[in-house]
């Protein structure tokens, strides 16, 4: 498995691997490597010759410093995970590499995602989506991939990706993972290496809470309802802070119709438990 930190390096790696038609497949990640990160590398390994990773903590999609100071890094660790699982390439770049001219917002070109952009995550997180954008497009002009996989746990990031991809007319298709949960149905984070032991046995609470949701649902509960016991039923949790629970659309993320649900909807929570940020989402289709 090669090992790049300089996007010079990186892109005659990729030149060499287009002279014969190799087809590439990426997965940008910011390391602490999980088995959810490894079903995207193995899904691609599954349908590209070539498989580059990328490990990069992204400062520009953080607007909390202290989530961004402590965010795991461990990347001798992440190298012995992807080598066995069979990546090519790893692309390991420093800020420097990234962001020639610096991190400030006014050294760099901004997204407008609409309405996209400023519900749910971003309502909370301003800026975050704007920093997402940023950094997967300038990889994707680096790496050049034909596929790209993401998780879709992060389904709002899945749904901006895609936006930006059609709107920037990138050739790169761009594929959803479902969620790899542990076996408590906790959805597997590299943030959840913060978690210390006893919240890890009170943190699968939230994906039994929007299970037990999606139940009521199939059971033609109205979403009204259903959305108000799924609130009340977090906040007796004094273990949690819930940011946001709601049953949105799958394609648009807009709030569902209090007692009538579109074909696609999902599940999506937000919650901090501890010093420990966890979001989850059921889909269902």
């Amino acid at each position: 498995m090669d090992i790049f930190d300089q996007v010079r390096t990186l892109k005659n790696f990729i030149n060499n691997c287009r002279k014969t038609n190799i087809s590439v497949g990426f997965v940008p990640t910011m390391g602490a490597l999980h088995d959810g990160h490894l079903t995207l590398i193995k899904n691609s390994i599954k349908e590209n010759e070539i498989t580059i990773c990328s490990i990069f903590v992204n400062p520009t999609q953080f607007n909390n410093a202290i989530d961004l100071k402590h965010y795991p890094i461990q990347h001798e660790k992440d190298f012995k995970l992807l080598e066995e699982a069979g990546c090519s390439a790893v692309f390991l770049p420093n800020v420097e590499e990234m962001y020639p001219n610096g991190v400030s917002q006014d050294s760099m070109l901004g997204f407008n995602f609409g309405s996209l952009e400023t519900r749910l995550e971003g309502a909370f997180r301003p800026g975050h989506f704007n920093g997402v954008g940023i950094v997967v497009s300038k990889l994707f002009h680096m790496v050049q991939p034909d596929k790209a996989y993401f998780g879709l746990k992060d389904l709002q990031q899945y749904l901006i990706i895609k936006k930006m991809v059609k709107d920037l007319s990138f050739q790169i298709d761009i594929i959803g993972v479902p969620t790899v949960r542990e076996e408590t149905g906790l959805a597997m984070s590299s943030r959840n290496l913060r978690l210390k032991a006893e919240e890890l046995e009170v943190a699968p609470y939230i994906y039994q809470t929007i299970t037990k949701m999606k139940d009521m649902l199939k059971d033609n509960q109205a979403p009204k309802e259903v959305l108000e016991w799924g609130i009340s039923t977090i906040h007796k949790n004094h273990s949690f802070h819930l940011e946001y629970l709601e049953i949105v659309s799958t394609d648009t993320l807009e709030k569902v119709d209090d007692y009538q649900l579109p074909e696609g909807y999902a599940i999506v929570i937000a919650a901090h438990l501890g010093k420990v940020r966890l979001i989850d989402n059921i889909l269902v289709e």
